[in-house]
């Protein structure tokens, strides 16, 4: 269920026999992705990095996913439409030219980007994405990465931000875009959503 304010998420149990331990956003994505287009469950996945992992405050200790001390969470699953092909991510997905030159888009369903606290509000199990449209110049882009890494860019009067299941954004030009840090080509057409509860994860 998705998390309510003053109600408790999660619960304490180890990862399944079935279960699938990742080391990073992309190995987790990978795997969500062969289950899929197999047309099977999702496995619950163990997680031993990423910036999933890092914003549920794991820590990265493969003895602990089976042991009595483990925690359990459901958690969001991040779906694209880029240029009517349908793909899967768990962290984030960053649309971008080199340099973040132009028009960019960030939707956030973890808090981290690796080093960047590009969500500082993101919950995994909220049923909404961070979503941050920015074009910014290149004295502001300096000065946003700097914060970036405390959370401390937001808010900025260059950067639109919004909290919300769904959106959909046209580039003027094909625009590269990266899905839990791996590339998936470059895209006119994005269209974002979140599926709630989607999955769970250990860690």
């Amino acid at each position: 269920m998705t998390i309510r304010k003053g109600e408790p998420w999660g619960a304490v149990a180890p990862l399944p026999t079935d279960g699938v331990i990742v080391r990073s956003d992309a190995e987790a994505r990978a795997v969500l992705e062969a289950a899929r287009l197999a047309k099977e469950p999702f496995p619950t996945l163990g997680l031993l990095g990423g910036d999933l992992c890092r914003t549920l405050g794991g820590l990265g200790d493969e003895a602990r996913l089976r042991s009595a001390e483990a925690m359990t969470f459901p958690v969001d699953l991040g779906e694209v439409l880029l240029d009517g092909s349908l793909h899967l991510f768990v962290a984030h997905l960053v649309a971008r030219r080199r340099l973040w030159r132009g028009r960019s888009l960030v939707a956030m369903n973890a808090a981290w980007l690796g080093d960047w606290n590009l969500g500082p509000k993101a919950h995994p199990d909220d049923g909404l994405l961070d979503v941050s449209e920015a074009t910014l110049r290149a004295s502001e882009l300096l000065e946003a990465r700097r914060r970036a890494r405390l959370g401390a860019h937001l808010p900025h009067p260059r950067i639109h931000t919004s909290r919300v299941p769904a959106v959909q954004i046209h580039f003027d030009v094909a625009t590269p875009v990266r899905l839990d840090g791996v590339s998936v080509g470059s895209h006119v057409d994005v269209s974002v959503r979140i599926e709630p509860d989607a999955f769970s994860v250990v860690v």
